[in-house]
This record gives C-alpha cells, structure tokens and sequence, in this order.
C-alpha cells in the first residue's frame, strides 16, 4: 500500500515534465487534417477559458492550453 501511495505521488509529481509541446500536438492534428482534404483552416493554442465557441480539438503543456481549430472560407 504504502509502495502504491510513493509511486502514484510521483507520477502525479513528474506530469509536466511530460507535457507535450503544443507545436507538437499541433502538427499531429494539422497532417489529419490535411489527409482529409481540408486545405483552409486555422488551429491555435489558447487558454481553456478564451475558448469561447471554438471546437476544441486537443490539449497541450499538460492541459494548460486548448488547440482550437476554425474552418475559414474557401479562398477564391
């Protein structure tokens, strides 16, 4: 039990130590999206309470930011 307790708390310890970069993240959800066609569109790091009406698609740096993505016009 106690062995459970010091390798939970040090897991929880060392959680943003593996926080992944939103760069990272950002470009793994681009090259999906890109594999579906879409060409214009946006996606951008935020704070989870500037996302407002935006559709979330990830997370980044250990939940400190949301990655929105907008859908622009198609660009005639």
């Amino acid at each position: 039990m106690k062995t459970t307790i010091v390798t939970l708390s040090l897991a929880l310890a060392a959680g943003p130590v593996f926080a992944t970069p939103c760069d990272e993240v950002k470009a793994k959800i681009a090259e999906k999206v890109e594999k579906k066609g879409v060409k214009d569109y946006t996606i951008e790091a935020v704070a989870p309470d500037a996302v407002g009406d935006k559709r979330v698609v990830g997370t980044c740096e250990g939940g400190k930011k949301k990655l929105v993505y907008t859908r622009e016009a198609a660009k005639k």
